[in-house]
């Protein structure tokens, strides 16, 4: 069945300027949407508001046509990423498994040679792209619609990125899924549709030579 999340008339001032305006976004099971644009254009900002972690002057989140105004209600049915690394250092891999996926979920999480690879590891002695891998594929795994992924390739290595990929398009099978990142060739590899933001407002893409013809890529950068 196909779910649809749509984030209506988004707008957002920090200290009287406006950072996000008149915003529409719409996400349906099987899209992996791109949210693209420069340092300050209000990607991460848009991600929050819509998660209901930083609230907006004004937005309407509808999902499956169903008006949302409780964030408790929007954490079930969204799952998000944040930028930074979010599993407590002294955790076992072990542990954060066992207290974030179901029983019945924990076996097919762990039929992975990635995982299989860490198990017996401490959180902290895992490196920045196995951490990584480990959030994302723990966020992916939850019951939410609707995944928001904020700058998921930081720092990982292009073996890792690939794996990434393959976990998200897995799962953009059964879930509608957001993804914003400074490395635009990983966004641009793995999403079905782009947006473009630029100055709080969004810009739906065709294809990726609007990136330079709105200004965003210089022409040799695809």
């Amino acid at each position: 069945m196909k779910h649809v999340l749509e984030a209506d008339s988004v707008q957002k001032f920090f200290n009287h300027k406006l950072v996000v305006s008149d915003v529409y976004l719409k996400c349906e099971t099987g899209d992996i949407i791109g949210l693209l644009g420069r340092n300050g254009s209000g990607k991460s900002t848009l991600l929050k508001i819509i998660f209901g972690m930083v609230p907006a002057d004004y937005k309407f989140v509808r999902i499956d046509g169903k008006l949302q105004v409780k964030t408790s209600e929007l954490l079930k049915e969204i799952g998000y990423l944040p930028q930074d690394n979010f599993i407590p250092k002294h955790f076992s891999v072990a542990k954060t498994i066992q207290l974030s996926i179901s029983k019945e979920k924990r076996n097919v999480f762990c039929d992975d040679s990635m995982i299989q690879s860490m198990l017996n590891k401490k959180i902290s002695h895992l490196s920045g792209g196995e951490l990584r891998y480990l959030e994302i594929k723990l966020i992916l795994f939850n019951d939410s619609k609707f995944v928001l992924l904020d700058e998921p390739y930081n720092g990982l290595a292009p073996v890792m990125v690939e794996n990434i990929n393959a976990l998200i398009r897995e799962n953009a099978k059964s879930k509608g899924i957001i993804i914003t990142d400074h490395n635009y060739r990983n966004v641009i590899e793995v999403s079905t549709k782009l947006i473009l933001m630029v100055a709080g407002k969004t810009h739906h893409l065709k294809d990726t030579n609007e990136l330079i013809e709105r200004g965003y890529l210089k022409e040799g950068m695809l």
